[in-house]
């Protein structure tokens, strides 16, 4: 499957209210490795960016005057997307943004372009229920290197995104292993049927449990009190026991 990370910076918070792409950055991966097929484009937006948006991406209006309009990039940039499944960090926000210089290029949205989008901050709320999901949280959460990043870059962000929902994702290929045919250079995929082993039961420590009731905690909490497991005759910790 080939798969596009995507990031934008914008003049602003409201592209409804005209602000615009200032940046954008893609990266490129295919069978879930990166391949270097990259794109990134600076974008003449035709107006400032707002004060606190320059404080976030530090790009200046100066250095954007000689920049390209995005209608100049809008024809490659539809064509590397096409057919792909797009991973963008709050999805929602940036769709938002392409949709609309889109339009103003007199072309069709994004969705008409691609496979399907892929929201990595809902995927990380799900799975980090009461945690903070932004992508620096995410870097330090799962290991991935992001000391350079001082400012926010589109291209930066867009590579450094692509770790992250490769570790996020990691236990997709948990069942794949990859061997060598002796007869190509190529790998190929074999997947094991796991029903022929028997796999043992490992039970959560003393460490793990607490942490466990600690997370389950800070949901009863944000739900002041209404979660299902609360509501019910026995709690979690007394269903374990």
């Amino acid at each position: 499957m080939r798969q596009i990370v995507l990031d934008t910076e914008t003049t602003g918070l409201s592209a409804e209210a005209g602000d615009r792409i200032i940046e954008i950055g893609c990266v490129e991966l295919v069978g879930r490795k990166l391949t270097g097929h990259n794109k990134h484009w600076y974008l003449n937006p035709e107006r400032d960016s707002h004060e606190d948006a320059l404080k976030v991406h530090g790009i200046s209006n100066e250095f954007l005057r000689d920049k390209p309009k995005f209608a100049a990039v809008a024809e490659e940039l539809v064509e590397y997307l096409r057919g792909a499944e797009v991973i963008i960090h709050n999805a929602p926000f940036d769709v938002g943004f392409l949709d609309k210089e889109l339009e103003l290029a007199g072309r069709k949205r994004i969705g008409t372009v691609v496979a399907n989008v892929v929201d990595t901050l809902t995927m990380a709320k799900e799975m980090y229920p009461g945690k903070r999901n932004s992508l620096d949280a995410l870097c330090d959460r799962l290991g991935v290197d992001n000391s350079g990043r001082t400012l926010h870059g589109a291209l930066l962000d867009a590579e450094l995104l692509a770790d992250v929902y490769i570790n996020l994702t990691r236990g997709q290929d948990a069942l794949l292993i990859d061997v060598v045919d002796s007869h190509t250079v190529a790998g190929i995929t074999t997947r094991i049927d796991l029903r022929q082993f028997t796999l043992p039961v490992l039970l959560a420590n003393e460490q793990e449990a607490a942490a466990h009731e600690e997370v389950l905690a800070q949901l009863d909490k944000e739900s002041k009190g209404r979660t299902l497991w609360r509501i019910g005759p026995t709690s979690p910790s007394a269903a374990m026991a």
